[in-house]
């Protein structure tokens, strides 16, 4: 059975300083490790041909396939708030752009694929650990309904990648709207480079927000991406961990898994990432940070666009569109179908409410409609003050908890990736059995539906399984 990739590749159709044409570096002993059927079939690629030793050499990067253009792409970006003038595909490939079936255009790209001149002294590789992570959230993130990147495969490559201690080597497919992300703009304005800049904001518009007007059509569009993202973040207790500008894409997509994580029990400030010492990008600082970020997006755009006034002023509809989409988000998960004036404190008094009784995230919205939600405080007192306020904001729709279970169920995930249940799956598989992974990732299909057999992983963790920190995949 032969492998046949519908390519059309208009990344690299854009002028040379936008990337560096090379190929993967080949693996020792490429085996698959994860294939996802469904999405193969989104894409229009024969699975079974995915799943030959053929494919799986493609999927190894020992192999480029016909119609591939494979380049690793230059960006810059603020790291933490600091400014990085070149950074770019340290161990990724593009292998190029295929058209679906329904005419959709989504990259793959090779996670782990060998170093290259944007390495910065790495080895270009992966370990297995970050390959199951990515694999694991970014595929849970797509059943959630958030928009993300996705993970078209997982393969071992039979060789061992030295980090605190040598570690078995895989490879990741990463599916993508695209990979442009505000580092790429700011790349180009960093060296006054406005021909590669007008060039770069045609192709997005046209790859993202087509009929928008220009540059500042551009801006705004993705300023209207990113307040819906991060509200969907929130929604679920998703706390990111590296929200620098080259990890924010003009898509709207969630990328890069690195130290994200999950909350259980809810803390506004709460921080996984062992890299963010100062809590840059704790949970509830996330929306200020997309703003941060866009604000940089739109300084990278202000050669292109007529009045900075007007740049400003995209950027400040941040705030505004941001507070909407959030409010929609709570409104589902508390049952609500209209809009109050007083929701918002509605909202934020229970969210208080959790963080003062160490309430878990996500079994307390999704045991609301059952009335259950006061077994997951340490307090139960403080969920019965505020249940009354609830119900009788209900009260203004004619509607009480059992009315709405099934909405706010629809609203309210019973499972997420926790993060003990992704380290188990993780220690499990370095020890050679993939079954943790192969269980959880099953489970993670349909997380707004009851669980049955999966009932044990929606458990929050024990004290001797609590996850204090996740950490970066280089």
């Amino acid at each position: 059975m032969s492998l046949a990739l519908p390519f059309d590749n208009s990344y690299g159709r854009l002028p040379n300083r936008f990337y560096t044409r090379m190929a993967p570096a080949p693996v020792a002993l490429p085996a698959m490790l994860a294939l996802n059927v469904p999405l193969a079939g989104r894409l229009g690629i024969d699975a079974d041909a995915l799943a030959t030793p053929e494919g799986v050499s493609v999927l190894a990067g020992n192999a480029v396939p016909d119609g591939a253009d494979p380049l690793a792409q230059v960006y810059a970006g603020h790291q933490f708030g600091g400014w990085s003038p070149q950074l770019g595909d340290g161990r990724a490939i593009l292998l190029g752009e295929i058209v679906a079936p329904d005419g959709a255009r989504f990259d793959i790209q090779l996670k782990g694929s060998g170093r290259t001149p944007y390495s910065r002294m790495g080895d270009g590789r992966a370990w297995l650990g970050p390959v199951l992570r990515e694999y694991i959230v970014s595929e849970a993130m797509a059943a959630l309904g958030v928009p993300t990147t996705r993970a078209l495969a997982a393969v071992t490559t039979g060789e061992t990648v030295f980090r605190e201690a040598p570690l078995p080597g895989a490879v990741l497919t990463r599916v993508a709207a695209s990979h442009i992300r505000v580092g790429t703009f700011q790349y180009f304005f960093a060296r006054g480079d406005h021909e590669a800049l007008d060039a770069l904001v045609n192709h997005a518009i046209q790859r993202h927000a087509q009929g928008a007007d220009g540059p500042l059509g551009l801006l705004n569009h993705v300023v209207e991406r990113q307040a819906m993202l991060v509200a969907a973040w929130l929604g679920i207790g998703f706390i990111h961990g590296v929200m620098n500008t080259d990890n924010m894409t003009v898509s709207g997509e969630t990328i890069d898994y690195g130290p994200c994580a999950f909350m259980d029990d809810f803390s506004p400030m709460r921080v996984f990432s062992s890299i963010d010492h100062q809590g840059r990008y704790a949970y509830s600082r996330q929306p200020d940070i997309a703003m941060w970020n866009l604000a940089q997006l739109a300084t990278a755009l202000l050669p292109l666009i007529d009045d900075v006034k007007d740049a400003q002023a995209a950027v400040d509809r941040f705030p505004a569109l941001f507070r909407d989409a959030w409010l929609t988000v709570f409104r589902a998960k508390l049952g609500l179908q209209a809009a109050d004036e007083g929701d918002e404190e509605l909202i934020l008094a229970l969210l208080d409410a959790m963080a003062k009784g160490k309430a878990d995230f996500t079994n307390t919205f999704r045991s609301l409609g059952t009335l259950k939600a006061r077994d997951a405080f340490s307090d139960p007192e403080l969920y019965d003050a505020w249940e009354n306020s609830w119900k009788e904001r209900l009260g203004k729709e004619s509607a009480v908890p059992d009315d709405r279970a099934g909405t706010m169920h629809a609203a309210n995930p019973a499972l997420i990736p926790r993060n003990h249940r992704i380290e188990q799956a993780i220690q499990a598989a370095v020890a050679g059995d993939l079954s943790p992974f192969r269980h959880l990732s099953a489970a993670l299909l349909a997380p707004y539906s009851d669980q049955g057999e999966f009932a044990d992983l929606a458990n929050p963790p024990t004290e001797s399984e609590v996850v204090c920190q996740t950490f970066c995949g280089t």
